[in-house]
C-alpha cells in the first residue's frame, strides 16, 4: 500500500507550535508518494502567506484558493487548515514549526 493511502487512512495527529512564526507541511502526493513542502510564515504585518517552497501551489489542486487556507491561518484554526491542504491531491505527512 502507498504512503499517501497510508495517511489517508490513518492520518497522523499534527500540531502547530502556538505563537508559532513559521510551519513547514510535509505532504505526500497520490502520484508515486512523491513529496514537497508547504511553507506558512509571518510577514511584515502579522499574518500568515503560504508558499510552495518551488512549487505553484496549484500543484496540490486544493478544493480551496490560497488566500482562504491563509485567512484560516491567521485565526489559529490550523486543524481547518490541515483539512483545506488535505483537500487536494496530496495529504500532510507532518508538520514543524517554530
Amino acid at each position: 500500500m502507498s504512503q499517501y493511502r497510508n495517511l489517508l487512512s490513518s492520518p497522523p495527529k499534527l500540531t502547530v507550535k502556538e505563537n508559532a512564526r513559521e510551519a513547514i507541511f510535509k505532504t505526500i502526493s497520490c502520484m508515486c508518494d512523491n513529496i514537497s513542502y508547504l511553507k506558512f510564515k509571518k510577514n511584515n504585518e502579522g499574518d500568515w502567506k503560504m508558499d510552495g517552497m518551488g512549487n505553484a501551489i496549484s500543484n496540490w489542486q486544493m478544493a480551496y484558493p490560497k488566500h482562504e487556507i491563509e485567512w484560516k491561518a491567521d485565526l489559529n484554526e490550523w486543524n481547518k487548515v490541515i483539512e483545506m491542504i488535505n483537500s487536494g491531491t496530496s495529504t500532510i505527512e507532518s508538520v514543524i514549526s517554530r
